[in-house]
């Protein structure tokens, strides 16, 4: 490694990326080795199957400016819009960089533990809270980087105050980290305008001042390589931020944006972080890590983690438990979106628990550290179809098949706005031998046919809202309920069948 990267290195982090913290200062338990048919041994833990929802926060310097996702890096884009927005409010990328938009994501109106209240009252069994994004701030007290919220921002400790808050709630909390893609995404800061007043004058990123925000050395870099590139002195810096991260904080999740970076890094970091894991509870492992199967210059297989999905649902039920990530918006707060309804969000939670899934669903928080009335106001819808119908959700697992009707058909990554929920589609899970339909529309016709019982004798079936009974009638289609003739609930109407399943 160079000087230059040196330079802008604390002490300790020096000395490990200079190689002399050894790497094999690892968990003292050895149930995983640092090999992918060692790691493809993991199995997801109960409580993450019986969870179904988390929710999760993605807040940050890049939500100040309120353009949305990506701004750190498009910003230094000439044309982009969120560079058009730049050069009008803040200034030229030249001299009015991100660094200078770090001061100014204050978090003076956080209020942690109420808004815990609300993502529980949601339904949310797990938190997650983004831990760094690819804009390089550590939103901890970083023992490796220096741009960091305990030093810069809103100077707290925004990673350690979320666990505490997630914990006193009874949460499960979840960390995710971007910083993999980080070295390739920030090449656009070492350019400069192509026409203009300032054509050719190079943007902030090509100062060597900043080099430890902006990385160094990848001016030629480009976001389609998200891995592929980053030399080995950035590799081994991923890893001992991303340990210091799971060893301060110790998450039940840690999610990473893409596949597992960085070959023998990466899996040396999870195999620490599922080892670490069980030894503190007592021999059992209770982590859950989640990536994507990508081409990305990363690593993958089957059996290793709990995919993710990033803003699609499944094809069918799949035997490995799996999570869906979406947000209710876009990733970091954006001014005048258009949301995600709740009947849409409550629809693709039912299609994804259906199919051996969760639904982790980001709420993006304003700088000032707060939730806008609308989203407020989805929150509170989904707490109360979740308080009424979880029974048909949580702790639930698949059915024989995961469902039927109009929307059965054939779904992944990036798929969401592809989904159209009808009448016609019910969504099956159970939980012993009781078995749930829920319809995700309400009937015109006053009744729906579940096919899939064709020929069944249900001695009692409820609908959950009012616990209500519902007459099931058998036909040659199938099992027929007559519903009550006022809609009863909004959004997806769940029904009990005792010893259906």
């Amino acid at each position: 490694m160079d000087f230059t990267r040196r330079r802008f290195m604390g002490g300790a982090a020096a000395a490990a990326f200079a190689g002399r913290m050894p790497l094999a200062e690892l968990a003292s338990t050895t149930s995983f080795v640092p090999e992918l048919e060692s790691l493809r041994h993991y199995r997801a833990p109960a409580w993450f199957r019986d969870a179904k929802l988390g929710i999760w926060a993605c807040w940050g310097p890049e939500s100040v400016p309120e353009m949305g996702d990506w701004y750190a890096r498009n910003m230094y884009i000439e044309g982009h819009m969120q560079y058009e927005d730049h050069l009008r409010r803040y200034g030229h990328p030249s001299t009015v960089g991100y660094k200078d938009m770090v001061p100014l994501w204050r978090a003076e109106n956080w209020q942690p533990e109420r808004l815990m209240g609300l993502y529980k009252k949601a339904g949310a069994r797990y938190f997650c809270a983004i831990a760094q994004h690819h804009d390089n701030i550590d939103c901890w007290n970083s023992r490796f980087h220096p741009w960091n919220s305990v030093k810069m921002g809103p100077k707290r400790d925004v990673i350690g105050i979320w666990r505490d808050t997630a914990r006193q709630a009874g949460l499960r909390f979840g960390v995710t980290e971007h910083l993999g893609a980080s070295w390739n995404w920030y090449g656009e800061t070492k350019h400069s305008d192509t026409r203009g007043p300032k054509a050719g004058v190079p943007y902030d990123g090509a100062d060597i001042r900043y080099a430890s925000l902006y990385h160094w050395g990848n001016e030629h870099s480009r976001v389609q390589s998200w891995y592929r590139g980053a030399p080995e002195a950035f590799q081994m810096e991923w890893f001992y931020r991303i340990r210091d991260l799971v060893d301060s904080y110790q998450p039940d999740l840690l999610y990473s944006d893409g596949s597992l970076p960085f070959g023998g890094y990466g899996r040396r970091l999870l195999a620490h972080f599922y080892n670490e894991n069980e030894a503190r509870h007592g021999g059992q492992l209770d982590a859950v890590y989640n990536c994507k199967f990508s081409d990305d210059g990363g690593q993958y297989v089957d059996g290793m983690c709990v995919q993710d999905l990033e803003r699609g649902v499944a094809l069918g039920i799949r035997e490995l438990p799996w999570q869906t990530d979406t947000c209710v918006g876009d990733w970091y707060y954006k001014k005048d979106i258009r949301y995600k309804t709740p009947a849409m969000i409550i629809h693709m939670l039912a299609d994804i628990v259906s199919k051996n899934g969760n639904l982790l669903l980001n709420f993006p928080l304003r700088a000032d550290g707060t939730l806008d009335a609308q989203e407020e106001g989805i929150l509170a819808k989904l707490g109360e179809w979740t308080a009424i119908n979880g029974e048909a959700i949580f702790g639930t697992r698949p059915w024989r098949v995961y469902g039927e009707g109009s929307d059965a058909r054939d779904t992944g990554d990036v798929n969401e706005d592809d989904l159209d929920y009808t009448a016609d589609d019910i969504r099956f899970t159970t939980q012993g031998k009781t078995l749930y339909a829920i319809a995700l529309a309400w009937p015109d016709s006053g009744s729906i046919t579940i096919r899939s019982l064709a020929g069944a004798d249900i001695p009692e079936v409820r609908m959950l809202h009012g616990e209500m009974p519902v007459r099931a009638v058998r036909t040659p289609e199938g099992l027929k309920l007559e519903l009550p003739k006022d809609q009863q609930g909004e959004f997806a109407y769940a029904f009990r069948l005792e010893g259906a399943a």
